[in-house]
């Protein structure tokens, strides 16, 4: 593992009720590829859409996205999905300790926080486990202050007009997945 850069690693949380946190992780994914360093995105929770980037990374390989339980999250008993969200977040301890990535992607990860799959106590210790060369990126809905507090970076993505909102129901291919 090339460890350069080794002192302008970052913690960066995207966060919010708007749209976009996946996105701009995804941007950052690709730009990090781009620049040759390794990346994967570790999902906690999305809907069962064929999303354009999971089609974009199977076809061209430019970096790992990574979902235990892949599309299964909206149909699991609660139960299910504590134990799901565990076992992910345990796959991400692993990832980290490792540091085979420059760049890790924890993606909606503040969902476990939410509903009391994971305690913020958890989240802390492994942004501790971060090796110094990575970047660690955390997106979901509602970053604990702690973890807002620790972050080099954070963006709070903010809905001013969305379109499901505004009366178009269905999500666009390409737009929304």
């Amino acid at each position: 593992m090339s460890q350069t850069n080794v002192n302008q690693s970052l913690l960066a949380v995207y966060t919010g009720q708007g749209k976009g946190k996946t996105t701009a992780a995804l941007g950052v994914a690709l730009r990090a590829a781009g620049h040759g360093l390794k990346v994967i995105m570790i999902q906690f929770s999305k809907a069962d859409f064929a999303y354009g980037e999971y089609l974009f990374v199977d076809n061209y390989h430019p970096f790992e996205i990574v979902q235990l339980n892949k599309g299964k999250t909206a149909g699991q008993t609660e139960e299910e999905l504590h134990l799901t969200f565990r076992q992910t977040f345990a796959y991400a301890e692993e990832v980290l300790l490792e540091g085979h990535y420059h760049v890790v992607i924890l993606d909606e990860v503040f969902d476990a926080i939410d509903i009391k799959a994971l305690t913020i106590q958890q989240l802390m210790a492994l942004i501790d486990l971060k090796p110094p060369w990575v970047n660690l990126i955390l997106t979901g809905r509602s970053a604990p202050i702690d973890v807002v507090k620790r972050a080099d970076m954070v963006t709070e993505m903010i809905r001013v007009k969305h379109h499901f909102v505004e009366g178009i129901q269905k999500a666009i291919m390409g737009i929304d997945y």
